[in-house]
């Protein structure tokens, strides 16, 4: 989440006095105000609306759902003119890959909107662009621009131009060594052999991104009234969104908006989204009983077209990913003070589930043993569940991959044994022994290609071998009154030593695998220590105790 302030005067001249009533208006439309002064007013932006991050997207929205100026906004998107473009070159590839850009004239900025500008630009990258590791933002005053532009990447030393609020030229790794912003976004940038820099067709620098502008041609004034628009990262869709978000800011502060041609593409693309919506579902999820006029009237409030079942959506809207999200504005819109709460007529007699009375007594005898117990994220690295557990892409077992991943976690998790090793890897400094265990699901697909979810308990500890390793699940067993086997495995589908590994077997049924981690794994993970682990399959385990 973030807080915005906003300039109270501004808000109460174009919005609305801020008496109790325009208070509570704006906690239903999902913003609740935090603080209220005599100068500024502080609201809180949830996450999935980065829109609202400026006081322009703001009022536009907020407007729209008190019913003031309903329906989907259109702003004019002009041709590129001669030299509105941006080249840029393969050297960005593996550094920072994309850029969407734009140019917006006609601006007359004051401090106000000046801090606005600064402030919606800070906002985006510590919220979307996760502290700019995914993206950054650049904006610059076009008069100091020499047109065309070129986005790409050469080496530090090459780099030289005077970076804002500092008095001299510096090169690219001593920005990063000397200079305050540049220290603390340094690590964006680190093991990169190429620093990416857009810079104009006089070679003046713009600027480095993610770190920082140049002071001679990234910085905007009071007398700035064209500016060129950047955002750099690497996921395009994301930044095509995070550009409209700005630009959509400056055409409501009045500037007239030009499109770029961005390395083949043209950008800013404003070209409208549209999702079916369906009447009787919305009803029946809201418990309502609306009519297609009056959800035509909710989603004009907040910002939609609608005509005969289609939803046409904002190309700033970064949210609306299904159905459901569409439900949740006509919810805002209709007031969530107009629903009427009723208690679901159920009779029910409540008891634990049986397998989280055995998942508990796992616990306790795993504490009781001094292991530390973990809890990792369903969703991981396809690099880790495979490349440093050192099986080859040909041998991949089928996975599940997100779609459209916005982060590194791409996959859900075949197992918990590497992600222990992850915590072990990551804790490689701390003290031993390290004794960690981890209850939790994993994702198959079954051979009719539907996800199957299993629980599943991996333990290990470091340093270990296999023979301590068997004592603690002797240790398990005996406390689950449980008889179990270990055989030696013929060959593992973990990365064990030859010879210190087994199956684990429940009354004649494999359930899990234990063994010693083969030391080419270790190396991949950079664990100092041998480690053991073990991993069973749960599920064998509750239908005992059904």
């Amino acid at each position: 989440m973030a807080n915005v302030k906003f300039d109270r005067a501004t808000f109460e001249k174009e919005i609305g006095k801020l008496d109790l009533k325009m208070q509570e208006k704006i906690a239903l439309f999902g913003t609740p105000v935090e603080s209220l002064d005599d100068e500024t007013i502080e609201i809180e932006i949830f996450p999935n609306r980065p829109d609202l991050l400026g006081y322009h997207g703001f009022k536009r929205s907020f407007l729209s759902f008190l019913g003031k100026k309903t329906g989907f906004k259109n702003y004019k998107l002009n041709n590129p003119e001669k030299n509105y473009e941006v080249k840029v070159e393969s050297s960005v590839k593996d550094v920072r890959p994309f850029t969407v850009c734009a140019i917006v004239r006609g601006l007359k900025f004051d401090d106000k909107k000046i801090k606005e500008i600064v402030e919606i630009q800070e906002k985006l990258h510590s919220t979307v662009g996760r502290q700019r590791k995914k993206l950054a933002i650049g904006i610059y005053p076009l008069e100091k621009i020499a047109l065309p532009i070129t986005y790409k990447a050469i080496e530090p030393d090459k780099i030289k131009f005077q970076p804002l609020e500092y008095p001299k030229e510096m090169s690219g790794l001593e920005i990063l060594q000397r200079h305050p912003t540049g220290k603390e976004y340094a690590h964006l940038l680190a093991g990169k052999i190429k620093f990416p820099i857009f810079i104009d067709s006089e070679q003046s620098v713009l600027s480095m991104p993610p770190v920082i502008n140049s002071e001679k041609t990234g910085r905007v004034t009071n007398k700035t009234k064209d500016i060129f628009v950047e955002c750099s990262g690497f996921d395009f869709e994301i930044l095509e969104k995070c550009l409209n978000i700005l630009i959509s800011n400056f055409a409501e502060m009045g500037g007239k908006v030009y499109s770029m041609k961005v390395g083949g593409k043209v950008t800013p693309n404003f070209k409208s989204e549209f999702r079916d919506l369906s009447l009787e579902k919305t009803n029946r999820i809201l418990g309502l009983d609306l009519n297609e006029k009056q959800i035509k009237e909710c989603l004009e409030r907040m910002g939609y077209n609608y005509k005969n079942g289609k939803v046409e959506i904002p190309p700033w809207r970064m949210d609306i990913l299904h159905e459901i999200d569409l439900i949740e504005d006509i919810a805002i819109a209709y007031g969530y003070e107009n629903f009427i709460p009723k208690i679901p007529p159920v009779s029910t007699v409540g008891s634990e589930n049986s397998k989280e009375i055995v998942k508990r007594k796992i616990a306790e005898i795993f504490s009781g043993l001094g292991f530390l117990e973990v809890s990792n994220y369903h969703l991981t690295k396809k690099e880790d569940q495979f490349v440093k557990m050192g099986i080859p892409e040909k041998e991949e077992s089928e996975f599940i991959e997100l779609e459209s991943s916005k982060t590194d976690f791409n996959i859900l998790r075949k197992d918990l044994v590497h992600y222990l090793l992850k915590n072990f890897s990551e804790n490689s400094d701390s003290e031993y022994p390290q004794k960690l265990f981890e209850m939790g699901k994993v994702f198959q697909i079954k051979k009719s290609k539907e996800l199957k979810e299993e629980e599943r308990l991996s333990s290990g500890f470091t340093p270990g071998n296999f023979t301590d390793l068997v004592q603690t699940l002797d240790y398990l067993f005996s406390n689950l009154n449980l008889k179990y086997e270990i055989k030696e495995e013929v060959k593992s589908s973990l990365p064990f030593v030859e010879g210190r590994s087994g199956e684990i077997f429940l009354e004649g049924e494999k359930i899990g695998l234990i063994g010693e981690v083969h030391p080419k794994i270790l190396k991949n993970w950079k664990i100092k220590m041998p480690v053991s682990l073990f991993e069973i399959n749960l599920e064998k385990i509750f239908k005992k105790f059904e």
